[in-house]
């Protein structure tokens, strides 16, 4: 049994433990997760059975004693996994948070964290085991019904175009308005803008300050599978730090990341560990007051929000034109 109850990228990033253990070993492996997140899990081909909480353990607690699990893989390691864990009584491996590095980090600045990406991290709970990580990177599978055409959500998106994920889990991790419709205004491709219900205004207000024909407004209108499909569709993705950010590295899309209050060095950066010259970090660095938080905020405690104000808006559209450019001469070699 591996346990993962959140979030959307998150679980993305447990995929390669979940190809490993499926893999190098014999089991046959279940997963525990969130209703509202047991999609994700469902359409990956490596897991046998997925079995969701909407909030508590004993859900499906009597079903997972019938089960007589082997091993547990605790990926969440917090205190509703540690109660599963006593009361399956199964031998469990879970792997190092970090939470006392990045709590002297954030309210210290005192930097003891490793140079690891949190995949790596998750590896050490089944190294143990013998199942090492295969390098080959993330997985996300689409189902079918979830599939979408570009161009039968918008015309103009026939072609080749940019997708923007707009949204994210915390304020502070989210670049304003004004600053994504400066860099869509400097992009000479259409752009896709992408997020769920609770961007839709934010979406309506990057569309009224950088008035072009061309920016399509998907926000509050797609599940994330379909907006998976946009992004796996695109020539390049720049997005905040959240889950569409994982899923762009799943399918090894040219991203430009853009980072707010927290810092790639928390090891939650995109991972293509073949495809390193894919991405690229977008943020402001030396700042004395980064990174305020391990997760985030409604809003900058400092009140100037220069972690997302100062971000370089000409530096990220050479990053955009450079993929672009980089891709126009690999076409041009086939």
């Amino acid at each position: 049994l591996l346990i993962r109850f959140s979030s959307i990228g998150d679980i993305v990033l447990t995929s390669p433990v979940i190809r490993a253990i499926v893999q190098q070993t014999d089991c046959e492996l279940h997963v525990i997760t969130k209703k509202q997140y047991e999609g994700l899990y469902k359409a990956n081909p490596n897991i046998a059975e997925v079995h969701s909480i909407n909030k508590h353990i004993t859900e499906v607690l009597a079903d997972l004693k019938n089960e007589k699990f082997d091993v547990i893989i605790d990926l969440q390691k917090n205190l509703r996994s540690s109660q599963l864990k006593r009361e399956l009584k199964v031998k469990s491996y879970s792997f190092p948070k970090l939470n006392i590095e990045k709590w002297l980090l954030v309210n210290f600045k005192i930097n003891k964290l490793p140079n690891i990406h949190i995949v790596d991290r998750y590896f050490k709970a089944v190294e143990s085991l013998g199942i090492v990580n295969d390098n080959i990177g993330l997985e996300y599978y689409i189902p079918a019904e979830d599939e979408v055409a570009p161009e039968n959500i918008d015309s103009r998106l026939r072609d080749r175009y940019i997708s923007f994920v707009i949204g994210g889990q915390h304020s502070t991790k989210i670049l304003p308005p004004e600053k994504v419709a400066l860099i869509i205004a400097k992009i000479d491709m259409p752009v896709v803008l992408l997020g769920g219900p609770e961007d839709k205004k934010r979406g309506e207000e990057i569309s009224s300050l950088a008035p072009r024909s061309d920016i399509i407004d998907t926000c509050g209108e797609l599940n994330i599978n379909q907006s998976a499909s946009l992004v796996r569709s695109s020539e390049v993705v720049l997005t905040n730090d959240t889950g569409l950010m994982h899923i762009a590295a799943a399918f090894n899309k040219p991203t430009i990341s853009i980072w707010g209050n927290t810092i790639p060095e928390f090891g939650m950066y995109p991972y293509m560990p073949d495809h390193k010259d894919k991405y690229v970090i977008a943020e402001v660095a030396g700042l004395k007051c980064r990174p305020c938080s391990k997760l985030g905020y409604k809003k900058c405690p400092k009140k100037h929000f220069r972690c997302m104000m100062d971000q370089d808006v000409d530096a990220i559209v050479n990053a955009v034109n450079n993929f672009l450019t980089r891709a126009r001469l690999q076409r041009v070699r086939i």
